[in-house]
C-alpha cells in the first residue's frame, strides 16, 4: 500500500528552559563517536533484520556507566523506500514497556510515599472486583493482592478481547473486573495485561488522579523525558512509525495512536499499553534507572521491585519488571545470555524492549515496529537476543567464552 508521508515535524518544545535544563542534567553523557568501529556486529545485526523483513524500522541507544554510547537508527517507517527514515528521536508505540516506565514507576512512587499496601487485597480497593456475586462464585478472588498483580501471580489471564465488547473506559473496566480466574492466586507465574488493567484503575484511585496525568507530572516530567507521553498530539503522528495497516476494530493506517485493543478502547490510557517514546527519552530514564532509581525512587524501593519473585515456581518475575529467562525449547531469553541474575527490564508486542544490568551499569533500548503491517512476524524473537549479546561482547569480549 502507498502512504502519503507529511513533512516531518518538531517533537519537542523547545521554549520549556526547565525542562531542557533537567533533560541535560539527567542525560547520560554523549560518547558514541566510535559506536559504528565499536557496534558494527551489532548494527549488522539490525540491518539484517530489517532486510529479513523482522521489522522495517529501529532506534537503539546504549548506556554505559553514566554515557551514551551508543545511538544509533535504521530502517524506514515501513518497507516503502519512500517512507521516512527512522532516527534516534522517532517516536515509537512502547505497548508493554508503558508497564514499567509508567505503572510501575507509579506504584513505586505511592509505596513509597506511604499510600499503596503491596498485600492489600485488590477488592479492598476495586469491590467491583468481587462484586455483583463474584465472590460467592469464586471466593479466592478475594486473596488476590496488588502485589500478585504486579508480579503476573494473580490468577488472572493473560488476555481478552475486551474491546469486542466495550464500547467506552467504563464499559471496558467493568469486563476485566468481572474476568474470572484461570488458576489460584498465587499459585501461577501467568502474564496479564487484564491484572495491568485492573492496577493502573487501583493506582489512580490512591493518587486521586489519572494514569497519565501523574505520570506527566511525577515521571516523565520530573526527568525531562520531553518525547514520552500517552496520547501523542496530533502534530506528532506523521513522525511516529506505523504499527499495523488496520486491526479489528480500526480499519485504517495504525499511527500515532495506541495498536493495542483494549488500551484504545479506554481512550489510550491503560495500565499495561499507551506510552508512546523515544530511544533518546529512554536513555534518560534508563540513566535513573541506573542510579538507583534517583531522582524518583529511592534505591531500597527500586530495589525490592526490581528483585526476581521467589514464587510461584519458575516465574521469571519481579515486581511489574521482568527479569532474564531462562533459555527454554521455544528459544533464548530475549535479554540475551550475557546480562546479569540482577537484571530487568520489558518487552512490548510492537516490537520495544529495554533491558538494564545494574551489575554492568548498562542499559539497552531497542525500540522497532515489528508489527508493521501486522503481526505475524516473529523474526524479532531471533534477532533481538543476538543484538543484546552482540553489544554486551563489544563490551566485554571475555563475554564470548
Amino acid at each position: 500500500m502507498n502512504i502519503s508521508w507529511p513533512q516531518r515535524v518538531g517533537l519537542s518544545d523547545a521554549s520549556s528552559a526547565d525542562l531542557a535544563e533537567k533533560t541535560h542534567a539527567r542525560s547520560p553523557t554523549p560518547a558514541y563517536d566510535q559506536q559504528d568501529l565499536q557496534f558494527a556486529a551489532a548494527f549488522s545485526i539490525l540491518r539484517r533484520g530489517i532486510a529479513e523483513h523482522a521489522f522495517p524500522g529501529a532506534s537503539v541507544v546504549v548506556t554505559h556507566y553514566g554515557k551514551l554510547i551508543a545511538s544509533k537508527a535504521a530502517g524506514r517507517f515501513t518497507y516503502e523506500p519512500s517512507s521516512p527514515e527512522v532516527t534516534a528521536a522517532t517516536i515509537f508505540d512502547l505497548a508493554s514497556v508503558s508497564k514499567v516506565v509508567a505503572t510501575t514507576v507509579m506504584a513505586m512512587i505511592l509505596y513509597e510515599r506511604g499510600l499503596l499496601d503491596l498485600e492489600a487485597p485488590v477488592i479492598t480497593l476495586a469491590p467491583e472486583f468481587g462484586g455483583n456475586g463474584r465472590s460467592r462464585v469464586d471466593p479466592l478472588r478475594k486473596d488476590v493482592t496488588v502485589h500478585m498483580l504486579l508480579a503476573h501471580s494473580s490468577g488472572l489471564p493473560a488476555y481478552e478481547k475486551l474491546f469486542q465488547r466495550a464500547s467506552n473506559k467504563e464499559d471496558l473496566l467493568s469486563l476485566a473486573f468481572a474476568t474470572g480466574l484461570t488458576a489460584d492466586p498465587g499459585s501461577r507465574g501467568e502474564y496479564s495485561d487484564i491484572g495491568f488493567i485492573i492496577l493502573g484503575t487501583v493506582l489512580e484511585r490512591i493518587a486521586d488522579e489519572s494514569l497519565d496525568r501523574f505520570c506527566q507530572q511525577e515521571i516523565f516530567g520530573t526527568l525531562g523525558m520531553t518525547q514520552t507521553t500517552f496520547n501523542p498530539p496530533s502534530a506528532w503522528r506523521p513522525a511516529i512509525p506505523p504499527t499495523s495497516l488496520r486491526d479489528n476494530s480500526r480499519d485504517r493506517i495504525i499511527q500515532g495512536e495506541v495498536q493495542d485493543e483494549n488500551a484504545y478502547a479506554m481512550g489510550g490510557v491503560a495500565g499495561h499499553a499507551g506510552v508512546f517514546s523515544s530511544a533518546t527519552d529512554l536513555a534518560i530514564f534508563a540513566n535513573a534507572m541506573l542510579h538507583e532509581g534517583r531522582p524518583l525512587v529511592r534505591p531500597e524501593t527500586l530495589k525490592l521491585f526490581t528483585r526476581r519473585e521467589s514464587s510461584p515456581t519458575g516465574t521469571s518475575r519481579a515486581l511489574g519488571w521482568d527479569t532474564p529467562s531462562f533459555p527454554s525449547q521455544s528459544g533464548p531469553s530475549q535479554s540475551g545470555k550475557h546480562f546479569s541474575a540482577n537484571s530487568f527490564g520489558h518487552l512490548g508486542y510492537t516490537g520495544t524492549s529495554f533491558w538494564i544490568d545494574p551489575e554492568r551499569h548498562l542499559s539497552i533500548t531497542l525500540l522497532t515496529n515489528r508489527t508493521w503491517p501486522d503481526s505475524s512476524n516473529q523474526g524479532i524473537k531471533q534477532i533481538r537476543p543476538m543484538f543484546h549479546d552482540s553489544i554486551v561482547e563489544a563490551l566485554d569480549p571475555e563475554a564470548k567464552h
